[in-house]
C-alpha cells in the first residue's frame, strides 16, 4: 500500500497538481487522498476515481486482468473467456 500510495503522489506531482484539486476532482476529501497516498488504506472506489483523475485507471485495470499474463492466458477457459480485451 505504502508503494502504491508514493507512486500516486508522485503521478500528482509530476502532473503539477495539488491535493486539493486532485481531491476535487475525484469528489473525495483531502484527508481521503493523504490516507491513500501515505499508504494508509481506503476503499478501492475513492482509489479508482483519483486513478481516473490522474489518467492511470486503466493502466490499472489492464496491471489486474489475468488474460494480460502468459499463465491468464493458458488457463482463460477457466474463465469462458478466450482472449484479453482490445486496448483502445
Amino acid at each position: 500500500m505504502r508503494r502504491l500510495g508514493e507512486n500516486l503522489r508522485s503521478r500528482r506531482i509530476i502532473l503539477g497538481l495539488s491535493q486539493e484539486l486532485v481531491a476535487e476532482r475525484a469528489d473525495v476529501s483531502r484527508p481521503t487522498l493523504m490516507r491513500l497516498e501515505t499508504g494508509e488504506g481506503g476503499k478501492i472506489e475513492h482509489l479508482m476515481k483519483i486513478a481516473s483523475v490522474l489518467g492511470i485507471a486503466e493502466d490499472l485495470i489492464s496491471a489486474v486482468d489475468p488474460l494480460n499474463t502468459d499463465l491468464g492466458r493458458a488457463r482463460a477457459h477457466l474463465l469462458g473467456r478466450q482472449r484479453a480485451p482490445r486496448r483502445k
